[in-house]
């Protein structure tokens, strides 16, 4: 590919996705764009390239944006986040919300819906949630994704990826080779086109938001772009997670991280109050100190 097409599709990812494509990335580019090439019988990136700029084609352009932006993704991923969930911030959210007994979660950049499924399951096994409002948004950019992801079937191969065998007896039905979330499942999770890169308060206010492993496919000042709408759509009390590899420190102004539950940041105007430790017991006067 010559430096002409490759910038070309530089500046489309980055200003329609925020996605920052480097040459070293151009297998990623190859193994995304060549079916799309080959379904418009062009030849190879060149002639996609070629086509969009001669034509103009907005709804090529957008299957281009979202077969680089579509993300790798399974249950319950990188497990410590949805114990944070689990452990720490549901039972505070409980104390937090009894009066109103609702509870906002928003799953960004979902793509084909394990996370807010995951996200489902783990607020149905909290018993202190029974009979509350529960509303669980999941966002992704491309459209084929959401589909793929309201629909609630997944492969073999994808329920065993992370997902524990009693979870999935209780909230999947077998259907020949694939599974399907039962409709209590997805009656929990409302599927919404949105990118990260527009105006998101049509969305409204979030209590939890998981925002992980998208950042990094961002440069620094995308990142603080993303990090600013996605403050502006939280409650001042709110929570942010993201993945293992992604941090607001040196990035953004507008959160911090929380001293007392690792891997998750609040605004930096924030109001909420992280539960306190228990203190270590005494030790017993008949028990020698370690370090004495």
């Amino acid at each position: 590919m010559n430096d002409q097409d490759f910038k070309f599709y530089e500046e489309l990812l980055r200003k329609e996705s925020g996605l920052v494509v480097t040459p070293e990335k151009m297998y990623l580019l190859e193994s995304r764009l060549l079916p799309i090439a080959q379904k418009n019988e062009v030849q190879g990136l060149e002639g996609l390239a070629q086509k969009m700029r001669a034509t103009r084609d907005t709804a090529l352009q957008r299957e281009v944006v979202e077969a680089m932006t579509t993300n790798e993704t399974s249950f319950f991923r990188d497990s410590t986040p949805f114990q944070r969930l689990k452990d720490d911030l549901l039972p505070l959210f409980v104390k937090t919300r009894s009066a109103r007994r609702s509870l906002r979660i928003w799953s960004a950049a979902c793509s084909s819906g394990q996370e807010p499924y995951s996200i489902a399951m783990l607020l149905r096994d909290h018993p202190a949630l029974a009979g509350w409002k529960i509303e669980i948004v999941a966002t992704d950019l491309s459209l084929d994704i959401l589909a793929q992801a309201k629909s609630g079937v997944y492969s073999q191969f994808e329920v065993q990826r992370g997902l524990p065998v009693q979870m999935l007896v209780k909230y999947f039905t077998q259907q020949g080779d694939k599974w399907l979330a039962k409709q209590e499942l997805r009656d929990m999770v409302i599927f919404k086109q949105a990118n990260l890169l527009t105006d998101l308060t049509h969305l409204g206010q979030f209590d939890i938001v998981f925002c992980r492993n998208v950042l990094i496919y961002f440069d620094a000042q995308t990142k603080a772009k993303v990090l600013a709408a996605i403050k502006g759509a939280m409650s001042q009390d709110g929570v942010l997670l993201l993945g293992g590899a992604e941090t607001v420190i040196g990035v953004s102004d507008n959160f911090k991280p929380t001293a007392e539950i690792k891997g998750v940041y609040i605004r930096t105007d924030s109001t909420f109050v992280a539960p306190a430790k228990s203190a270590a017991p005494a030790p017993s006067p008949t028990t020698k100190s370690a370090i004495a």
